[in-house]
């Protein structure tokens, strides 16, 4: 008689090892690879890649490190962890993030895209690249909280990173270097130019009468420091937040009194979803920020000048929120590519 045990047992393991090793594959991405498009109404970046050439292996690498909490010192938290894709990667409904061991950082958590046009990092520009801008947070004792030896140590002897590094680089001892090259590769294409108001510029679609109402007030009140289409000139400026912050801002940074309560101006691309606002999330909805730009704006030594008789009515506000509903790119905060691949 035939002995099924003998045969059914090893093709039973063999079924349930190829459903293992499908749950731990990492899901593909969508579409084809095609690096860094610039979307036909931006301005050309300022990140040129040099060496690091983008590649459907170095972004998915990268994509994987962003949510990988094994780079904070507890393994308790992530750069997704602070930086949630719904929500146009800012941290939604806290003022101030959280780091390992509940730790709360000292400024809200910015959003994140389009950062390969950006010039600097972080509210007072202290970071000039986006290859070291990751140090920042994996280092801070407030955040992350680890040391890049450590990092590297704990992916080498990872049982997939070496592998995955291998793909992407062409070598399968990490480095520093490779570690960060993964993350600019992930951060640069993270691209947002898909909303009603992109659709506008490029002839897609028109505004309602409130919407367009309110893009006409943007570009008479606004657009001097959210400078179109990426919404914001990088400047640093003092918008009348305190008569004398606690925070200096770029003050911090150039040790300059001419500097201090200056932050960099923040895009405006995903805004409706980025709340709490400013660089301490002291405003819950885009309502109280158009209040204190309406009557709230503290007389202060380095008041930006445009601010200074800055005033708006509430009709003024209204509409301003219709055009500010525009900016929001809903391909860009549902994208499979730029969510975390454990979860898809």
């Amino acid at each position: 008689m035939l002995n099924t045990k003998r045969y059914l047992l090893p093709w039973v393991a063999g079924i349930f090892l190829l459903l293992f090793s499908c749950q731990r594959e990492e899901p593909p991405l969508s579409g084809t690879f095609k690096g860094l498009e610039v979307p036909k109404h931006f301005p050309e970046p300022v990140y040129r890649f040099g060496e690091n050439t983008p590649t459907e292996a170095g972004f998915s690498l990268g994509r994987k490190l962003f949510y990988e909490p094994l780079l904070s010192k507890d393994g308790s938290i992530s750069c997704g962890s602070c930086h949630h894709q719904e929500a146009g990667f800012s941290d939604p409904g806290k003022a101030f993030s959280e780091g390992v061991n509940g730790k709360l950082g000292l400024r809200n958590s910015p959003a994140m895209a389009n950062l390969a046009w950006f010039p600097s990092f972080m509210a007072d520009g202290g970071i000039n690249h986006i290859e070291v801008m990751p140090i920042a947070p994996l280092t801070d004792s407030l955040e992350m909280a680890e040391s890049l030896s450590s990092i590297l140590k704990k992916l080498q002897g990872h049982k997939t990173y070496p592998q995955l590094f291998e793909a992407a680089f062409g070598t399968d001892s990490i480095t520093d270097q490779n570690l960060l090259y993964a993350l600019a590769q992930f951060m640069a294409l993270m691209v947002s130019a898909n909303s009603k108001y992109d659709d506008l510029l490029n002839g897609k679609t028109t505004f309602s009468l409130p919407e367009e109402r309110g893009l006409t007030l943007f570009r008479e009140k606004c657009a001097s420091c959210h400078q179109e289409p990426l919404l914001t000139d990088f400047s640093f400026r003092n918008n009348g937040l305190d008569l004398y912050s606690e925070d200096p801002g770029r003050a911090r940074i150039t040790l300059q009194e001419s500097d201090r309560g200056k932050f960099k101006v923040p895009s405006l691309r995903n805004i409706a979803f980025t709340a709490p606002y400013m660089h301490d999330g002291r405003f819950n909805t885009l309502s109280e920020v158009l209040d204190h730009y309406g009557e709230g704006i503290k007389s202060t030594p380095n008041l930006a000048p445009e601010l200074a008789a800055l005033t708006l009515s509430e009709t003024e506000k209204q509409d301003l929120l219709h055009f500010l509903s525009t900016l929001t790119d809903y391909k860009y905060i549902t994208d499979t590519n730029f969510s975390n691949p454990q979860k898809n």
